[in-house]
């Protein structure tokens, strides 16, 4: 068979509005079945390969010196916006964070951190997260029956979460899910008119929009060091703050590229998966009665709902070296874009893929990643979901949508974007 995808597919791989809608599905069901490792060619975009299947996913994720994060960007780049970025940066990254490093860095830097997302280190945080849980709960209580849970709920309560660890002060909560959004939010349909518009700025003013962006972000950071450093506490911010790599103090950059992707990563997935787990419930009364009844179901329902969300839809490698792969012949430097979602409706490993099950055991969900660059946070975020469900649940009655839910637009970290509910509970 050709290498070469339909250009129909392949169109629809590239347009932010199919992730919003069944058609990202129809095109991954098609391409598991007739072209799991197959080459998309989309004008304005390099060449690059879609991965489908589970298991091509796995093995790519394990095989991190063949695949590489940080040769090329991380996430699937038109090569107009990889042009600018590169002119601006002097590579293919706005910042240098754990997800755009390769070893020897990786490794080092990822250790910094490793032992406070640990489950042990994590389990210390349960009460002060099951507090922000209640508080929330008892917002939605005091709603009057109707909210719109991703607006009014999902986005905050996870927000709320990695401000605590990271220490920033409650008043700059404005100024965080501005960076969340700015950097997750870029293909979402309330900012395609905008970015149509910064790409038709002359070079020099969009590369002094954006330095301004990284300035700001930078300053900020580097505020909350400059004090972590003077007066360090039990926050990550002194952890990160006061870091040590090769006997070296950690630089600016690559602080300020740890604060950014624990404070957007640790955010947006988390509640994209708060919200579809909710949008389930509100599909399924007889499921969530079945919650109510066994509160020993929640950790599965959580685990389903990451995989039935799976926030990250696509994460890109780039291959260091000439390689055979699925049957494919993979050139060194050649682009690859793992479809994490698609992995997730895997046939050959998920029965029912396209069901909600909460018997799924083992769920080998890919949401997280896998291999060395495997979410960090990924404790943390089931330790989020699981205890906002546990005082969700003994409080809500009936849950029902009011209206169409709708999903953002991006072809990287996508979830709902609006859920209007109408809630009884007490």
């Amino acid at each position: 068979m050709s290498e070469k995808i339909p250009d129909d597919i392949a169109h629809v791989l590239v347009d932010p509005s199919a992730y919003a809608d069944d058609r990202i599905h129809d095109a991954y069901r098609w391409l598991r079945a007739n072209n799991p490792v197959g080459r998309a060619e989309v004008s304005g975009f390099d060449p690059f390969w879609v991965v489908t299947r589970h298991a091509d996913i796995l093995d790519i994720s394990k095989r991190n010196a063949l695949f590489h994060n940080g040769d090329r960007s991380t996430t699937l780049t038109r090569q107009i916006d990889d042009a600018r970025v590169r002119k601006i940066t002097g590579t293919p990254h706005f910042v240098r964070s754990l997800v755009q490093m390769d070893a020897p860095d990786h490794p080092k830097y990822r250790a910094l951190t490793f032992k406070w997302f640990s489950p042990g280190s994590v389990k210390k945080l349960e009460d002060d997260i099951r507090a922000l849980a209640r508080q929330e709960v008892d917002r939605m209580a005091a709603m009057d029956g109707r909210c719109d849970f991703m607006a009014d709920v999902a986005i905050g309560y996870p927000l709320h979460v990695i401000m605590n660890i990271l220490g920033v002060p409650m008043a700059d909560k404005p100024r965080m899910l501005r960076l969340t959004q700015d950097i997750f939010g870029s293909q979402d349909i309330d900012k395609e008119a905008k970015n149509r518009k910064l790409e038709k700025l002359p070079g020099f003013l969009y590369s002094l929009l954006v330095k301004a962006f990284l300035a700001d972000f930078t300053k900020y950071f580097m505020k909350i060091a400059k004090d972590r450093r003077t007066n360090p506490q039990g926050d990550l911010a002194s952890v990160i703050a006061n870091a040590v790599i090769d006997g070296q103090p950690i630089s600016d950059r690559e602080a300020t590229g740890y604060f950014t992707i624990v404070a957007t990563a640790g955010h947006d997935t988390t509640s994209s998966s708060l919200a579809g787990g909710m949008g389930v419930l509100a599909h399924s009364p007889d499921l969530l009665a079945r919650l109510k009844a066994d509160p020993s179901l929640i950790p599965a329902f959580v685990e389903e709902a990451i995989r039935w969300t799976t926030p990250v839809k696509t994460f890109m490698r780039t291959a260091t070296e000439d390689t055979d792969f699925a049957g494919r012949r993979i050139a060194r430097g050649d682009w690859l874009m793992l479809c994490y979602a698609s992995g997730n409706r895997d046939e050959a490993v998920f029965d029912a893929p396209f069901e909600f099950r909460l018997d799924r055991k083992p769920n080998k969900q890919l949401a997280f990643g896998y291999g060395a660059h495997v979410c960090i946070g990924q404790h943390l975020a089931r330790l989020e979901l699981k205890s906002f469900f546990e005082e969700l649940l003994p409080r809500i009655e009936r849950v029902d949508l009011e209206g169409e839910m709708q999903f953002t637009h991006s072809w990287f970290v996508n979830g709902p974007r609006r859920l209007p509910l109408r809630l009884a509970m007490s």
